[in-house]
């Protein structure tokens, strides 16, 4: 199992937490606080991709 470095939690108002990490092998993971042994990965520039496109407004329909 990869050494992931864990940033602190984003939380919104009565949502969950999520957090983001990295390894030193590249690669980006996104968990749900508490639940770190259950996330998501994918290479770091996917999530900062990802992240442009949120801020960019391309996920509003989710809101």
């Amino acid at each position: 199992m990869a050494e992931i470095n864990w940033e602190q939690p984003y939380c919104g108002e009565g949502n969950n937490c999520f957090r983001l990490g990295t390894d030193h092998e590249g690669n980006a993971f996104i968990a749900v606080l508490g639940q770190e042994d259950r996330y998501l990965t994918d290479g770091r520039e996917a999530l900062q991709q990802m992240i442009r496109d949120i801020k960019a407004g391309k996920a509003d329909h989710l809101l």
